[in-house]
C-alpha cells in the first residue's frame, strides 16, 4: 500500500529523531503560486498577441520580457510578504516577553484559560501551566500560537522568493517553447502544452491534499484557460479596431 506524504513511523526510536530535527516549512504554496501565476500570465500574453495576429517574433519579446520581469516581480513581493511575518512575530514576541516579565500572574492566568478552554482540569490543568511557564521561550512560543494564532514554523522570506521564481519561470516557459521551434502550428502547440503545464500543477497540488488528482487538476486547467480566452479576446478585438 503507497504511503502518503506525511507518513512517518512511530516507534520510540523514530519519533525522538523527528522531534529532534525539529519541524520544517512547506514551500508548496509557493511553487504552486508561481506555477500557476507564471503559466497563466505568460500564456496569456501569447493569446493575446496570437489574438492580435502579430508575429512569432512579437510573442518570443513580450513572452520572455514577461517572464523575467514578472518572475522577479512576484519573488519580490513574495519575499516583503514572508519577511513581514517574521517582523510580526517578533514584534509579538517582544510584547509577550514584556508582559511576562511585568506581569507574570497575569500570563499563567491566560495560559490556565487556554487549556481549561481544551478540556484541561485538575491536577492535569495545574501541571500543564507550570510546565508551560518553567521555561520563557517555551511560554512564549505557546502564547504566540495560543493568543495571536501564529504559525509555529515560519518560511524563510528567501527561499520562498526562489521557489516562487524557480516555479514561475519553469511553468511560464511552456507556453513560448513551440514559437522557438515551430511555425504555422505554434499556436495550437502553446495551447496544448500549457494546458498539460495548468492540468499536471493542479493534479501535483492534490499529492498534498484529500482531492482527488483529477479534480485539482481540472480546476486549475479552467482557471488558466478561462485567462487565456479573456486575453485573446481582448487581442482579436484590439486587432479588429485597428485594422
Amino acid at each position: 500500500m503507497a504511503r502518503d506524504i506525511g507518513d512517518h513511523e512511530h516507534g520510540t526510536a523514530a519519533i525522538r529523531k523527528r522531534l529532534e530535527a525539529g519541524a520544517r516549512p512547506g514551500y508548496l504554496r509557493d511553487w504552486i503560486y508561481g506555477a500557476i501565476d507564471g503559466a497563466v500570465t505568460t500564456f496569456a500574453i501569447v493569446a493575446g498577441v496570437v489574438g492580435a495576429d502579430l508575429s512569432a517574433r512579437i510573442v518570443l519579446i513580450l513572452g520572455c520580457a514577461n517572464l523575467l520581469a514578472d518572475g522577479f516581480s512576484m519573488a519580490a513581493a513574495n519575499y516583503s510578504g514572508t519577511k513581514a511575518e517574521h517582523d510580526e512575530a517578533e514584534r509579538l514576541r517582544a510584547i509577550e516577553a514584556r508582559h511576562i516579565r511585568e506581569n507574570p500572574e497575569g500570563e499563567r492566568r491566560e495560559i490556565r484559560e487556554i487549556y481549561r478552554s481544551k478540556g484541561f482540569e485538575g491536577d492535569a490543568l495545574d501541571q500543564a501551566v507550570e510546565v508551560t511557564s518553567a521555561d520563557e521561550n517555551r511560554w512564549i512560543d505557546f502564547m504566540l500560537v495560543e493568543e495571536y494564532g501564529q504559525p509555529p514554523v515560519l518560511r524563510e522570506p528567501m527561499t520562498a522568493a526562489l521557489v516562487t521564481f524557480a516555479a514561475f519561470v519553469a511553468a511560464g516557459a511552456m507556453p513560448l517553447l513551440p514559437f522557438l521551434f515551430l511555425q504555422e502550428s505554434a499556436a495550437p502547440a502553446a495551447l496544448a502544452l500549457t494546458g498539460a503545464t495548468f492540468f499536471v500543477t493542479g493534479a501535483a497540488k492534490s499529492r498534498f491534499s484529500t482531492r482527488h488528482w483529477s479534480r485539482d487538476g481540472l480546476e486549475t486547467l479552467a482557471i488558466g484557460l478561462a485567462a487565456a480566452a479573456v486575453a485573446y479576446g481582448v487581442g482579436w478585438l484590439l486587432h479588429g479596431i485597428g485594422s
